[in-house]
């Protein structure tokens, strides 16, 4: 028998709409070099509007890619809502990638337009003769007098959309799987990987994380989302909060740790989200702080340490929440609330320590990596961890095959190893790819061998991941030199320094005699893994 229900389409102009007619007067506050700016959600749906209508002025092709490059601002998010809901496809431009990874991105998301904040215009102004789909570059002027790039593609914010007329956006996306949104992961070697989002799945998206199996907004928190737009989709907080009715605190550029401290106490943040170096960065400074209104600090992209969620819990009496996810999930996997049968503080703190509660859904399995037949929640158990879902990638953008980061039968590969309990908690034991996770950001141990190995002087190089009391993981070097030549640990790391992000750069070099192989020649990491496991980085004690 079939159901009798209507079939509306889950578009993202749906939530804009919802959000400024239902919670008209709730706020976006935004942080800028002069201070707070406020507008509301009524405000925020006239600026989708006017945005609509200049991308119109514009001549951007109807399924045409539109790429950000901006702070968490008011117009950052406005840009969330105006490109999707005219069927364009928005791609947030990752700042922190390194100079031929943008380009790179760019170019194979064949982006027709680019909303930069001019003060990050020193960082993309020198790339733009390299960018040659790019047919219009539109300042946002944030107060930082950046000098403009001498480029006939660029136009002023204000003079484009200021006085735009704002655009109808009734029935213009009818299908709710028309593209939406375009994020680009480095979580693999190589170039990185394209993820496109839906209207459907961001729209489900937003709905789990409402949850409370979740996040558990309402119209009355006031979220903080420290973590950037242009990083995993923004872990969904543009949707979510505008959905929920969320009051929105924009902390633009400023991430300092006295900054956010400030922002949270001044605007009664209830929850805020963000990596573990951010937390680490704010948590000398909690105390004697008003944190009073704070319910619940969200923190993913790595793990996060005991010492650093009790060191909240200490101060303010609300320890870490952990959340596990990855850009190819839109990126909500698990998030590490506590189940009714979770009782005593020993318990608690072990659960907080994990990956967290599988989200509602999201259907997730560890199956062993030879048979791939699927292993049991119990706890101890490990294989390699799969997951699938209506917000979840079946393969990447411009790619005609899964490939193998996905099963045949439409599993999520993630590249962790992983037991589950028996109350649905994920345990990651250890990742099935030779990555560096550094401050929620991957670093591809392969592109830093081939660097490595193209100095004249390096016969082998094998880089690993080792403990950082900060950043999480930093990479350790592990340098054969060419016989007959002598090479030191400060002459390599300059010869890095211009070709891979500072970031990027291994904290310590060890030089050896061989690098480890396994049966068929490849390089055992897991052998330098043991053999390094006491090796104190320089930078852990800083």
């Amino acid at each position: 028998m079939l159901g009798l229900m209507q079939d509306a389409p889950l578009t993202i102009t749906s939530i804009l709409e919802r959000g400024e007619r239902v919670f008209a007067d709730r706020e976006i506050v935004t942080k800028t070099a002069t201070g707070l700016k406020r507008a509301t959600f009524a405000e925020l749906g006239a600026e989708v509007r006017r945005q609509a209508s200049a991308l119109d002025a514009l001549g951007v092709s109807p399924d045409g890619r539109v790429a950000s490059f901006a702070w968490n601002t008011f117009r950052h998010l406005a840009l969330y809502y105006s490109v999707p809901c005219t069927g364009r496809v928005l791609h947030t431009g990752n700042i922190r990638y390194f100079p031929d990874q943008l380009v790179y991105t760019f170019e194979h998301a064949e982006d027709e337009a680019v909303f930069v904040d001019r003060s990050l215009l020193g960082l993309l102004a020198p790339l733009l003769p390299r960018m040659t789909t790019l047919k219009h570059v539109v300042v946002m002027d944030d107060g930082v007098p950046t000098p403009l790039p001498d480029d006939p593609r660029v136009v002023a914010y204000e003079e484009l959309v200021g006085s735009a007329d704002q655009a109808d956006l009734t029935g213009r996306i009818t299908d709710e799987h028309t593209a939406a949104g375009l994020c680009y992961t480095s979580g693999t070697t190589g170039n990185p990987k394209g993820v496109v989002y839906t209207h459907r799945s961001n729209w489900l998206h937003a709905i789990g994380s409402l949850t409370s199996s979740v996040f558990g907004m309402h119209d009355g928190d006031r979220v903080l989302p420290v973590v950037p737009l242009f990083h995993a989709n923004g872990w969904g907080y543009a949707h979510s909060t505008i959905m929920g009715g969320a009051t929105l605190i924009m902390p633009g550029p400023d991430l300092s740790p006295a900054g956010l401290v400030d922002l949270m106490e001044s605007e009664k943040v209830t929850v805020a989200a963000g990596v573990p170096t951010i937390w680490m960065g704010v948590a000398p400074l909690l105390a004697g702080r008003d944190l009073a209104a704070l319910r619940a600090v969200i923190c993913g992209g790595s793990a996060v340490p005991v010492a650093l969620s009790e060191a909240w819990r200490e101060a303010i009496g609300v320890p870490i929440t952990q959340a596990w996810g990855m850009t190819e999930m839109s990126p909500l996997g698990s998030v590490a609330r506590l189940r009714s049968e979770i009782t005593g503080r020993e318990e608690e703190i072990e659960t907080l320590a994990t990956a967290g509660l599988i989200a509602p859904g999201v259907s997730a399995r560890i199956v062993d990596a030879v048979s791939r037949e699927e292993l049991p929640w119990d706890g101890e158990t490990s294989g390699d961890l799969e997951v699938s879902g209506p917000w979840i990638a079946r393969q990447y953008y411009k790619t005609d095959e899964p490939g193998d980061s996905f099963s045949p039968d439409g599993w999520l590969r993630t590249g962790d190893v992983a037991a589950i309990t028996p109350l649905g908690y994920l345990k990651i034991v250890d990742r099935t790819k030779d990555l560096v996770k550094s401050g929620g950001e991957w670093i591809s141990s392969v592109d830093l061998e081939n660097q490595i190995m193209g100095h004249p002087k390096v016969a082998e190089a094998a880089v690993i991941a080792l403990p950082h009391p900060k950043w999480g993981e930093r990479p350790l070097a592990c340098v054969v030199v060419r016989d007959g030549e002598t090479l030191d640990r400060d002459e390599l790391l300059a010869w890095l320094g211009d070709k891979v992000g500072k970031w990027q750069i291994p904290d310590d070099v060890v030089f050896i005699e061989e690098v480890p192989k396994t049966s068929v020649g490849k390089f055992s990491k897991k052998t330098l893994r043991e053999q390094y496991a006491d090796h104190v980085l320089p930078t852990a004690g800083a």
